[in-house]
């Protein structure tokens, strides 16, 4: 035996875990990853085309789909957006000079601010929200297999 081998001690190696996923199972979650980055892009995409930076939409998506509200304060929207108070208040001074959205009082509260969708700004993310619907309906089948085989894998003891 020579002195370099000798000198270097063998750990024990540790058992591996089994996976939480068969092949299969790493196959979808690869497959479903690389539809939502493509859903991404073309998110961002059509935003842009309709003349919006993609935060500028997700701020108009949060306020149209506000549960049974028709707005937002500007705090709800940072929340939602996880960004910044202040980086809400700039997204929101574009969108009202683009004639997007509308800044209302608060009638519980008038000192604070409430962000509305004007008529504009509501046919602007109809017309994005429906082409989405539309790209969302060709990725359905990549949806639907990955939750076949996430509901069918086994459980483990994470899952408890």
């Amino acid at each position: 035996m020579s002195e370099a081998h000798s000198a270097t001690p063998k750990t024990p190696r540790k058992p591996r875990k089994p996976s939480a996923l068969t092949k299969a199972g790493y196959e979808a979650l690869a497959e479903f990853r690389s539809e939502l980055r493509a859903f991404l892009a073309f998110s961002e995409k059509a935003a842009v085309e309709a003349g919006l930076t993609p935060q500028q939409h997700q701020l108009m998506l949060a306020i149209m789909g506000a549960p049974g509200r028709e707005s937002l304060s500007i705090g709800e929207i940072a929340e939602r957006l996880l960004v910044r108070h202040h980086t809400i208040v700039e997204l929101v001074d574009r969108l009202v000079d683009l004639g997007l959205v509308a800044r209302a009082a608060d009638p519980s509260d008038g000192r604070k601010i409430q962000v509305v969708l004007t008529r504009n700004g509501k046919a602007t993310i109809d017309k994005l929200s429906s082409i989405h619907v539309e790209e969302l309906n060709n990725i359905k089948p990549t949806l639907r297999k990955l939750l076949k085989v996430v509901e069918t894998r086994p459980r483990t003891l994470s899952d408890d």
